[in-house]
C-alpha cells in the first residue's frame, strides 16, 4: 500500500474494553487547543531550520536564503497566525434578537464551523514546505484529519516537516504521510476523502477533478499561472526592472506567480527593455525542472518563429533540452494572442506585450485563461483604478510575489488558475463547513395557528409595512393589517368565497 504509517514507534492507541482507541482524539479537542498546537509547530520548525533548508535544496533551489525567506519564514508566520487568531475565525457565531426578522420572534440561531472530515493535501515540488505545510495546518486547526502526499523528490523534506507537527502535539492519527507516487492520491480519493487540496499544474487539476467528480468530493485547486506585469506611464522603470529580474531568478523561475508577461505602452516598453537587457545581460544560468523543459523549448521556439525577438540572445535549445540550463529570457514583440502570452511556463522567461493605451491591458489580463495574480506599477490612485477591474485572485501594486506571503491574506486564482482559496482567514474557513442550529424560545409560533380568512390580507399588509419604499405606502400596509385584525375569522366560518373582498378592503376601495 502507498500509505506510509508514521506511528509505529509512538503508541498512538490504547485498549479500552478490548477496543483500540486513539489516546488523543484530535477532533474532540477544543478549537483553542488545536490552534495552540498548530501555533507551536513554528517553534518546532525553527529548531529544524538547518535540516529543512538543506533538504529543500534542489537544482532549482540552490540558494538557502530563498528557502528561509520563501518557505520557513512565511510558514512560521502562518502557523503563528493560526495560533493567535484561528480560534476567533472558527468560533461559533450567535445570532440573537438584534437584526432578526420580526416574524421569527423567539428564534435564536448560531452557526458552528464543523470539520470537513478527512482532507487530502497534494503537495508541490517547487515550495514543499510553505504550500502543503500551511494547507495541512489550516485543515488540522479546523479539526480535520489530514493525508499529505508529497511531490516526487520531496519525501525527506516532508518527513522532516511532519515531525515538527508531531513534536508540537499533533497526533499521528490526525496527520499521515502518503507515498509520493500518484497512485497514493488515486487510492486515497477512491477510498473516500471529504476534501482535496491540490497545488499543481492545470492539467493535473483536470485529472483530479475527473476523479473527484465520481464521488462529488469538493476540491480546492491552486493551479498554474501566467502572471502579468502592467506598467503605467508614470511607473518607476528602474523599480519595475528590479522586480522583474527578481521574479525571473527567484526559485529559478519555478514560481506560479512569476512575471510571465509585461504589458506597457511603447515608451515604457522601450525603456524597460533596455533596463532588463542591462540587468540580465550577465545573469548566471538557472536549471529548469526536467518535467518542464520540453514544453518550455517548444513554446519559446514557436514564439520566435512567429516573430518574437530574443532581446538577450540567450536561447540555446540544445543546452536546455540536454541539461536544463538556461539564462533568463526576455521576448519582445509578442502579441496578446500568441501561445507564449498565455502559457504556464515554469522557467525564467518573460514576454513584452506593447499596447497603444494601457486600458487595453485590462482586457488582455481578463481574457487570459490563467488569472492567478497581477502586478501593477505606477501611481497609487491610477494603479488602484486598474486593479479593481482585473478578474484575478491577487493584485500587487509596485511589487510582486513577496506581498502574497502575508499570513492574513487568502490566495487563489480564476479560470485555469483554479478556484477556492488557501491561507488567511478565508483559507481557514474553507477547511470547515458551516452548520446552522436554530432554537425557538417560548410558545410564539404563528405558522402553527389555525388558518384565518384574513391571513393573506394581514401578511400583505405586513410585507408593505416592513418593506415599502415610502412612508404613505407603509402606512397603507398598516391599515390593511388593522382591517384584517378587525375581521379576523377562521377559514370556513362564513360562506364568502376566497375571491370576495373583505369589508375593510371594500371601504378602502370606495374611499
Amino acid at each position: 500500500m502507498p500509505v506510509v504509517d508514521q506511528s509505529v514507534h509512538r503508541g498512538v492507541g490504547v485498549k479500552l474494553n478490548g477496543t483500540s482507541v486513539h489516546s488523543s482524539d484530535w477532533k474532540s479537542r477544543t478549537i483553542r487547543q488545536r490552534c495552540q498546537s498548530i501555533g507551536k509547530v513554528a517553534a518546532a520548525i525553527a529548531k529544524r531550520a538547518d535540516s529543512l533548508t538543506a533538504l529543500s535544496g534542489t537544482d532549482q533551489r540552490v540558494d538557502p536564503v530563498e528557502t528561509i525567506t520563501a518557505e520557513l519564514l512565511p510558514t512560521c508566520s502562518a502557523l503563528r497566525f493560526i495560533g493567535r487568531h484561528g480560534c476567533r475565525v472558527l468560533r461559533t457565531r450567535s445570532y440573537t434578537a438584534l437584526g432578526r426578522p420580526t416574524w421569527l420572534w423567539g428564534v435564536r440561531s448560531r452557526v458552528r464551523r464543523n470539520p470537513r472530515g478527512k482532507v487530502l493535501v497534494l503537495g508541490t515540488w517547487n515550495y514543499p514546505v510553505f504550500l502543503p505545510g500551511v494547507q495541512a495546518a489550516q485543515a488540522l486547526a479546523a479539526g480535520n484529519t489530514v493525508l499529505l502526499k508529497p511531490a516526487v523528490g520531496c519525501e525527506q523534506v516532508t518527513k522532516c516537516l511532519v515531525e515538527a507537527f508531531y513534536e508540537a502535539g499533533v497526533p499521528e492519527s490526525a496527520l499521515r504521510v502518503l507515498s509520493s507516487d500518484a497512485s497514493a492520491a488515486i487510492e486515497a480519493i477512491d477510498a473516500g476523502v471529504d476534501l482535496v487540496v491540490l497545488t499543481g499544474a492545470s492539467e493535473t487539476g483536470r485529472k483530479v477533478l475527473r476523479r473527484t467528480a465520481e464521488t462529488l468530493t469538493p476540491t480546492i485547486m491552486e493551479l498554474s499561472g501566467c502572471d502579468a506585469v502592467v506598467v503605467l506611464p508614470e511607473a518607476d522603470i528602474a523599480r519595475v526592472a528590479d522586480c522583474i529580474v527578481f521574479g525571473l531568478r527567484f526559485n529559478s523561475g519555478a514560481t506560479c506567480i512569476a512575471p510571465r508577461r509585461v504589458i506597457a505602452e511603447q515608451r515604457e516598453a522601450d525603456s524597460l527593455k533596455a533596463a532588463l537587457a542591462e540587468s540580465l545581460g550577465k545573469t548566471d544560468v538557472v536549471s529548469v525542472h526536467p518535467a518542464a523543459r520540453l514544453a518550455v523549448v517548444k513554446c519559446i521556439s514557436r514564439a520566435l518563429s512567429d516573430g518574437a525577438v530574443d532581446v538577450l540572445d540567450n536561447f540555446d535549445e540544445q543546452q536546455l533540452l540536454a541539461s536544463g540550463d538556461m539564462r533568463p529570457m526576455v521576448l519582445d514583440r509578442v502579441k496578446p494572442n500568441d501561445e507564449i502570452a498565455g502559457a504556464d511556463l515554469f522557467a525564467p522567461v518573460t514576454s513584452i506585450l506593447r499596447v497603444p493605451t494601457i486600458s487595453e491591458a485590462i482586457g488582455i489580463v481578463n481574457q487570459c485563461p490563467y488569472r492567478l495574480a497581477v502586478s501593477i506599477f505606477g501611481a497609487g490612485k491610477r494603479a488602484e483604478s486598474v486593479a479593481v477591474q482585473l478578474d484575478v485572485g491577487t493584485v500587487c501594486v509596485n511589487d510582486l510575489i513577496v506581498p502574497t506571503a502575508d499570513p492574513r491574506l487568502p490566495f487563489g486564482g480564476r479560470g485555469e488558475s483554479g478556484f477556492g482559496v488557501t491561507r488567511g482567514e478565508d483559507g481557514l474557513l474553507a477547511m470547515s463547513v458551516p452548520v446552522t442550529i436554530s432554537r425557538r424560545h417560548g410558545k410564539f409560533a404563528p405558522h402553527l395557528q389555525p388558518r384565518q380568512a384574513t391571513d393573506a390580507q394581514t401578511l400583505l399588509g405586513a410585507l408593505q409595512l416592513l418593506h415599502a419604499g415610502t412612508l404613505p405606502e407603509r402606512l397603507k400596509g398598516l391599515r390593511k393589517m388593522i382591517g384584517a385584525a378587525k375581521n379576523r375569522k377562521p377559514v370556513g366560518e362564513d360562506q364568502q368565497t376566497q375571491g370576495n373582498v373583505a369589508p375593510s378592503q371594500e371601504k378602502e376601495k370606495n374611499s
